[in-house]
Parts: C-alpha cells; structure tokens; sequence
C-alpha cells in the first residue's frame, strides 16, 4: 500500500475546482476564490485510512505550460476531474480533452492511475427530476479507468469530505487490478491470489473452510473474530446466489471467491485489499520482496539454521499433505503442498536425501531437505516459507522461523560446536571413493547424478554420543572447486580427507590436501575391504595423524552390509565436528614437524658439543 496519496484536481476553468479545496479545508464556502489554491497536505492522523493526503489544484487560467500539466500529472496517484453539472461545455471537454489525456500520461508510464468523475455545482440544478450521472454512465463505460462519479456542490458543502475520500481509497484500494466491470468478475490474477490465500487458510487441506478456519482467517487479516450471526449471513448469502458456494456447512473455494466479487461490487474493495495485503501482495498483485525476503545478516563463518517453531511449521505441512497418512509425500501430494509457490523449489532430491524405496520423500527426508536448503540458499528458503504462508501475526515474518549460528572460529576457540546443522567436505584423490562415502549416508549405493546438480551432497540426522542428535552434511569436493575452497581454509565444521588403502600413492596425495586446512580434519582409508597395501610415504598414516595432531585414522568399507560399521564411523566424525580440537590439538602441516624437530635436533646437538668443550677446558 502506499505510503502517501497525491490527488490532482483537473478540469475547465470555472468548473469549481478551487473552491472544492478550500470548502474542504475550511469548512465553508469561500467568498473570494484566488485562481489557484496552494497545495494543501491533510496529515495522516486525519485522514480515514491513516496516510497524509496532498491535494493539488490546476488551474487553467494561471496556465503554466503543458510542460508543467504533464509533470503534476505524472507526481499525481489519483485524479479528480471536474465538470460543472450546469455546463455541457465543460463535460464535453471532459470526454474530448482531458480523460484521452489522462490515459496519454498513464500509457507513457505504464500505470493506472484511477479517476473520481465530479460533477459540482449540483445545487444549480436541483430541481431537475432526472440525475445528470445519467448523461455520463456512457462516459464511464468507455473509460473504465473511471473509479466512480460524484456530485457534489462546494457551495452547499455536499459530499465534498466524501469525494476526497473516494478519492483516497482509489489509490489505496484500487478496483482495476481486482475486477473487470465489463465481464462482472474478478480478474484472473486477483482470483489467483484468493486462490493462495484460500488453499494456506484451509488448514486440514479437505478443500473447504470450516467455521474455525474462517475464524481463523478473520483472526489472521482483521485481528478480530468472527462474529457467528455475521458467518451466518455471508453464508446464507453465498447460498442463495453461488451454486456449490457452501458444501456440508463448510465455505468452496468457489463461495470464496464469490464472497469477494461481492465485497468489491458493493464498494467494500478495502476489505479484499486488507486479505491480499496481508498475505504479502503489492497493487500489481504480486507478492512484494519484503514479505518473501525479511533483511537476514550472517556474518562470515556463521550459518542459517531452522528454529523450533519453523521446524514445526514445516511439518505441520507436511502433515497436512500427507493425504494418506503413510508419511511420504507421493509427487501429486508435493505438487499440491507447493501450490501456492510459483515452483517446486527443489529438483532430484533423491541423491540427497532418504526417500522410499519409489524415491519418493519421506518426513524425514523432508526435514532433512529443508534444513539442507535452508543451510546453502537461506535467503531462497526463507522466500519460499512466505510463499507457503508463514507469515502471521502470531509467528511474525520468516526471522522467527530461523537462527544464525556464531561464527565457526567462535566454536573452534570454545571447542564445542553451537551448530545443530554440521557441514563436513569430503576431499580425496581421484577415485579414492568420494561418492560411495557420501552415498552411504543416505544407506544408498551407486547414485546417478542429474546434469544439473552442480555437487554432490547429503544430508541425514544421526544420533551419537548420549542420544544426541545432529544433522550431518557431507559435500563432494571435486577437483574443480578444490583449489578455491583449500584457499579458504577449508570453510567448514570436518574436513574428511579420503585415501584408497589399495594404492600406494594415495595417502601422500590426501596429506597434500590435509597440510593446507584450517579446520579440524581426519582421515579415513577406503575399501578397507580390500587388500590394503604399504602406502608410499615416509610415515604410516597412523604416525602422521599422531605427528600432525589429528585423531587416528578411520577406516572404510562402503558395502552395503557393512551399514552398522559405517554408521559408526558417521557418529565418529559428528563427535570430532561437535567438539573441534578437542579430539585433536590444532593440525600442524608436517613440513612444520619436520623443520621443528630438525630445528631442536640441531639446538641439542650443539649444546652438547658446547658442554664437552667446557669440560676440556676445565
């Protein structure tokens, strides 16, 4: 809605234009009316709908140029265009000058801006039995523009509050974008967004709004409840016209949308705004940025986790798609949980998470996805929350739905993790068995990966130490990402760093990679099934993960049957990345332990040549 309404006075001169301004502001009709009334701005603690109103006279007699018509006219949200009910002349000119003018300006900047038609100067002719809006329904049939008409008279001070009214509510609660006089029905895209509200308001998802749903919704958009004699009367109304309107006592989606043709023909636009506005939509009837995307600030390090209450939200949706109750969500009853968002927002999920055994997804693969996407693209995922209708007075926007973590470094200093979401990178040589690592998260063997996944990652929960729970990522790193992120640092809560216990240049070329981390790290030997053979290097990995602080190498086997061993292994490396250094003391590059201990090698030596000097001398 906007924050200010602009209302531009045009029309012949003569035709009372100035002294509608000054009878509104003083109450009275003017005895001597300048050519021109200066800008007059009513404050917004005044006005019906709460917003400063500024109202601007043209005059054509203190003619300044059309250069200067076209630019108030451009400033202007709203205009009133006057004609004397006693002039033919000047509705005339109304129909020939200025509303193919008016819709000159609103083409060139694309807008609609709506016109209140006024007739003043009503007091002239008031004993005509025929009302002249007759001579100008034509009029508004041609324009549709054309919000409504009034007659007025400055004179008599009739209807003068009341036109700077209508006025105002045109631009505030417009009817162009809501209905379409000519067809007598809503517009294709204001039924659509009544159609969103309606399927996030029915709340069993049976296709109907109960007595408490519609409560609930009245709750939701006025702060009030719904009153049981006036539920009573918009049903009875919605029977006695709309056909399949009320089913079983309970409100259609069809009674829904009739409720609101009704509300707009009758003038009540305000109401139908009042429910688009509050679930995020913006006069062009698209959901506004700042309801899909409330500022979040995450610092470097940190991440976005869901809360409690935004966890529970999202299974509550599930719960309410589930039509089956099997918990899983076949593809007709996803599609139907995303309907009110433009898209599906995730594409082949099934290489990330757990699904059954068709690939379809399971509540916990469901939660796992949501946390997943939340932790890569929070900004994304917090669009789609309000897209689902998270949004509430009782919730407030998608920021109650997540939390920032603190910075890693924050954790690494304290040596516990504040995370209930761990990411862990898994590098390694080429064909060391990086996917049937990550693979085996999910308890699957071989994934076909889609052209478009741009990396291979899973999630899952898993439970360790004293049946606490966290959820485990575990990223691909492949080899051309691998350079940008060992610049970093690593940028993560474990760095796993794989070799194949079945070739001997393996391990040297994981130590590369672990001597250039900054994260808590560990290695893991795979296909410890097979014949491990003597790695070709200086140390065994047992004695480099010694020498260089890390914990002791694990080991591997990514067979299907070997899925409890596996499963240990995970809770191992979730308990390394929960409690970073504290496993293990800060990793030092090796050619660090190599120079140091040369360097005290050196210093003992010399000392002892030093004290067998001291003792000859004596």
């Amino acid at each position: 809605m906007k924050k200010e309404v602009r209302i531009l006075l045009l029309g012949d001169a003569d035709v009372g234009k100035t002294s509608l301004i000054l009878s509104l502001v003083s109450e009275e009709f003017p005895q001597h009316v300048p050519l021109r009334a200066e800008e007059i701005t009513i404050p917004a603690d005044v006005t019906p709908e709460g917003v400063p109103t500024h109202i601007v006279d043209y005059s054509a007699r203190e003619y300044f140029g059309e250069e200067f018509l076209v630019k108030e006219m451009q400033r202007a949200h709203v205009f009133c265009l006057v004609y004397g009910v006693d002039d033919e002349k000047s509705l005339e000119s109304t129909r020939s000058y200025w509303l193919p003018k008016i819709r000159e300006i609103n083409d060139g900047d694309n807008l609609s801006r709506p016109v209140i038609l006024v007739g003043n100067k009503d007091d002239l002719i008031m004993d005509l039995e025929e009302s002249p809006l007759e001579s100008v329904l034509p009029l508004m049939n041609e324009y549709p523009e054309i919000e409504t008409c009034v007659e007025c008279s400055a004179k008599r001070l009739k209807n003068i509050s009341e036109l700077f009214y209508y006025a105002q509510k045109a631009v505030l609660h417009p009817t162009a974008p809501l209905y379409s006089p000519d067809m007598g029905k809503l517009k294709p895209a204001c039924a659509e967004a009544l159609r969103r509200v309606f399927r996030i308001c029915d709340m069993d998802n049976d296709g109907f709004l109960s007595d408490h749903e519609l409560n609930e919704f009245q709750k939701r958009c006025f702060n009030a409840p719904l009153q049981q004699s006036n539920l009573m009367e918009v049903k009875n109304l919605i029977k006695k016209y709309c056909d399949h309107g009320i089913v079983d006592n309970k409100m259609s989606e069809m009674g829904f949308l009739f409720l609101h043709t009704i509300f707009i023909q009758k003038g009540r636009h305000e109401t139908t705004w009042t429910v688009l506005r509050k679930f995020g939509y913006t006069d062009q009837l698209e959901v506004s940025d700042e309801y899909l995307r409330p500022d979040l600030h995450v610092e470097p390090g940190s991440s976005v986790e869901l809360t409690e209450e935004g966890s529970d939200y999202l299974i509550s949706l599930f719960q309410k798609h589930d039509l089956d109750k099997d918990n899983i969500l076949s593809p007709s009853e996803l599609a139907n949980l995303f309907s009110v968002c433009p898209n599906i927002p995730w594409g082949d999920f099934s290489a990330s998470v757990m699904t059954s055994e068709m690939g379809w997804l399971t509540q916990e693969g469901y939660e796992a996805l949501w946390t997943l996407n939340m932790l890569l693209y929070p900004e994304h995922t917090m669009e789609y929350l309000g897209y689902l209708g998270y949004n509430s007075d009782t919730r407030g926007n998608q920021l109650t739905a997540v939390q920032v973590t603190p910075p890693r470094h924050d954790d690494f200093k304290r040596q516990v993790s504040s995370r209930n979401v761990l990411l862990s990178y898994v590098f390694g040589p080429k064909g060391c068995g990086k996917s049937c690592f990550i693979n085996r998260l999910i308890k699957k063997g071989e994934i076909e990966i889609s052209p478009e996944t741009d990396r291979h990652i899973c999630i899952n929960k898993i439970r360790y130490q004293a049946q606490q729970e966290k959820y485990f990522i575990l990223q691909e790193v492949c080899a051309s990402d691998q350079e940008e992120i060992l610049e970093r640092g690593g940028d993560c809560d474990l760095a796993i760093v794989l070799y194949d216990t079945s070739r001997q240049d393996s391990f040297s070329k994981a130590v590369e990679i672990q001597e250039r981390l900054d994260v808590p790290s560990v290695f893991i030997g795979m296909k410890s099934d097979k014949s491990s053979v003597k790695q070709d290097y200086d140390y065994t990995p047992e004695q480099y993960s010694q020498m260089a602080g890390l914990p002791p190498p694990l080991f591997f086997s990514a067979m299907p049957d070997r899925e409890s061993a596996q499963l240990k292994i995970f809770q191992t490396c979730v308990l390394f990345a929960s409690h970073p250094f504290q496993q293990q003391s800060q990793s030092m590059p090796l050619s660090k332990i190599i120079t140091t201990s040369a360097a005290v090698a050196v210093a003992g030596m010399a000392a002892f040549f030093l004290f067998k000097y001291v003792r000859r001398g004596r």
